[in-house]
C-alpha cells in the first residue's frame, strides 16, 4: 500500500555503530533487552513496540535519535544518562531544528509498530511507519515476476538495490514479493552451504528487514499472505543459522524466536517444526542440551502429522544431540536408532524444501558429533570419515566440516598424524568457506595435538594453521 505521506528524499549517510547502547545490552540477547524495554515503558505509562529488530537498527547506527516514547522509556531505564551518554545523536542535529510541534509523532528515524515474537502485550496496534514499510517494499523488489531484489549475491555479499528500486511506484504485494522472498532464501542456503556463514551474516539483515515490511504491508490475497508468512520465517530462520555458524549464538537465537512467532501467528506447522529444529541445534551448541531435546520433543510433535519420515529423521538426531551433552548414551542411542529407522523409509513429497542438505552424509556427520560429545573416538571418526566421503563435492562447507569433526576425532582418540593429515585437508579448504565452526573446531584439534609435534606432519599441521587467516 502506497504511503499516505510523502517525505523528501534525505542525502546518504554513513551509519555508524551505537557502541554505547551495545555496551548497555551486555550479555542479554536483541529479544531480551527488547523485552525489558517494553516492561520500562508499561513502568511509565508509555506504549513501545519493541523488537530485536528495533536494538539491532539502533546499535548498527540506524536509528539516530530515538523518538520521544523510546527517549522517555531509556532514560527511564538509565536514571542520570542523556542520549548523548546512551550513544544517540543530539536531536537538534538529526532534525535540523530544536523542537517538533506534535511531540509524540513518530520519529523519522524510528520505526515503531513491530512486535517481539512472544510480546502480547497490545496485539492490536495498528501503529506503523508506512513510510518506511512502503520504502524497504519497493527496495525489496526490483521489477515484476519473481526478479530477486531482495539479494544480489554476489560470491560471498548480499546487498539491496536499493536506490534503483526506491524509485519505482510502490505497488500492492503480490506473488512477485513471494516469489522474489522465496529465491532469497534460497541462494542464501546455496551460498552457505558453498562458502559458510561469515561473508554473509551481517548483510543478509537487510532483506530480512524487508521480508518483514512486506508482512507489515499485506497482501490482498490468502494465498499470497501465506506465502509471504513461509517466507519471511524460513529468511529468518536462514539468517539465524548464518548468526549461529558464525558464533554469534545470541542473535541466532533471537531470529529463530522471531521465526516461530511467525510460524504461530500463521498457523503454519511445517515453519514451526523448522524453527523448531533449528532452536534445538543451536541449544546443544549453546551448552544448553536439556532445552535441545525439548527443543527436538515440540518440533517431533509439530511435525508428526506433516508426513515426512526425513524430517522425523532429522529430529530425532536434534534430540539424540541433546541426549549426548547430559550424558545419556542410552536416551542417544534410541534417538539415534529412530532417526536411522526414518531416514530408511526413503524421501518422499513431503520432505521439505529446506532440507535438502539432509542426506546420508549428513545422517553419518550427526551421529559423529553425537559420539564425540560422549566421548567415544573411534566411533565418531568412523561415522565423521563416512561422512566426509558420501558429501556431494558442491557442499565445501560440509565436507570441511566432516572433516575438522574427523582431525578432532582422531587427534583426541590418540592418532594425532591421522588428524594433522585430515586437518591439512581442511586448511586447504579454508580458502573456499569462511566459516566461524570450522574455525574453532580446528583451533580445538590444534591444541590437541601440541603435544605431539614429533608425530608425523604434526608439526607442519601446527605451522600452517598458525599462519592461517582468521575469520573477523
Amino acid at each position: 500500500m502506497a504511503s499516505s505521506t510523502v517525505t523528501p528524499p534525505r542525502p546518504n549517510r554513513p551509519s555508524r555503530p551505537n557502541l554505547a547502547f551495545r555496551h548497555l545490552r551486555g550479555q542479554r540477547s536483541p529479544a531480551e533487552f527488547a523485552a525489558l524495554v517494553r516492561r520500562a515503558a508499561r513502568e511509565i505509562g508509555e506504549r513501545v513496540s519493541c523488537d530485536a529488530r528495533y536494538i539491532g537498527r539502533v546499535e548498527a547506527g540506524e536509528i539516530r535519535c530515538p523518538n520521544y516514547a523510546y527517549e522517555r522509556v531509556f532514560l527511564h531505564m538509565f536514571p542520570g544518562r542523556t542520549l548523548t551518554d546512551l550513544g544517540f545523536a543530539p536531536r537538534s542535529s538529526v532534525r535540523g531544528r530544536g523542537s517538533r510541534a506534535a511531540e509524540d509523532a513518530p520519529d523519522v528515524d524510528e520505526t515503531p509498530g513491530a512486535h517481539e515474537p512472544y510480546d502480547t502485550q497490545d496485539p492490536y496496534d495498528t501503529h506503523h511507519d508506512h513510510e518506511e514499510s512502503d520504502v524497504l517494499r519497493r527496495a525489496f523488489m526490483t521489477g515484476g515476476g519473481a526478479t530477486v531484489a531482495a539479494a544480489s549475491l554476489g560470491p560471498l555479499g548480499l546487498r539491496l538495490d536499493a536506490p534503483a528500486a526506491a524509485e519505482r511506484p510502490a505497488r500492492r504485494v503480490g506473488s512477485g514479493h513471494a516469489s522474489a522472498l522465496e529465491e532469497a532464501v534460497r541462494r542464501i542456503r546455496l551460498l552457505d552451504d558453498r562458502h559458510g556463514a561469515d561473508g554473509l551474516y551481517r548483510r543478509a539483515a537487510t532483506p530480512l528487514r524487508a521480508a518483514y515490511a512486506l508482512l507489515d504491508a499485506g497482501a490482498t490475497r490468502q494465498a499470497t499472505a501465506d506465502r509471504l508468512h513461509s517466507g519471511a520465517g524460513e529468511l529468518a530462520i536462514s539468517v539465524g543459522w548464518l548468526a549461529h555458524d558464525s558464533g554469534r549464538f545470541d542473535d541466532a537465537r533471537s531470529h529463530y524466536a522471531e521465526a516461530l512467532a511467525t510460524a504461530r501467528t500463521a498457523g503454519d506447522p511445517a515453519l514451526e517444526a523448522h524453527a523448531f529444529c533449528n532452536t534445538a541445534f543451536l541449544a546443544r551448541d549453546a551448552g544448553r542440551p536439556r532445552e535441545a531435546v525439548r527443543a527436538a520433543q515440540a518440533a517431533q510433535r509439530v511435525a508428526r502429522p506433516l508426513g515426512s519420515p526425513r524430517l522425523m529423521s532429522l529430529l530425532a538426531l536434534r534430540e539424540a544431540g541433546g541426549w549426548a551433552g547430559l550424558a545419556d548414551r542410552t536416551g542417544c542411542e534410541q534417538a539415534l536408532a529412530r532417526a536411522q529407522a526414518l531416514y530408511e523409509r526413503g524421501a518422499s513429497d513431503a520432505d521439505p524444501e529446506w532440507m535438502s542438505f539432509y542426506g546420508e552424509a549428513e545422517l553419518e556427520g550427526l551421529e559423529a558429533q553425537c559420539w564425540s560429545t560422549l566421548g567415544d573416538w573411534p566411533r565418531a571418526a568412523r561415522h565423521a570419515r563416512r561422512a566426509a566421503q558420501l558429501q556431494d563435492p558442491h557442499f565445501t562447507r560440509n565436507i570441511a566440516l566432516y572433516t575438522a569433526e574427523l582431525a578432532d576425532d582422531l587427534a583426541r582418540g590418540g592418532r594425532p598424524d591421522e588428524a594433522a593429515a585430515a586437518g591439512m585437508r581442511v586448511l586447504d579448504l579454508l580458502g573456499q568457506v569462511q566459516s566461524s565452526r570450522i574455525q574453532t573446531m580446528l583451533a580445538g584439534t590444534a591444541r590437541v595435538l601440541l603435544p605431539h609435534r614429533r608425530a608425523s606432519g604434526v608439526s607442519e599441521f601446527l605451522e600452517r594453521h598458525a599462519s592461517a587467516p582468521r575469520a573477523v
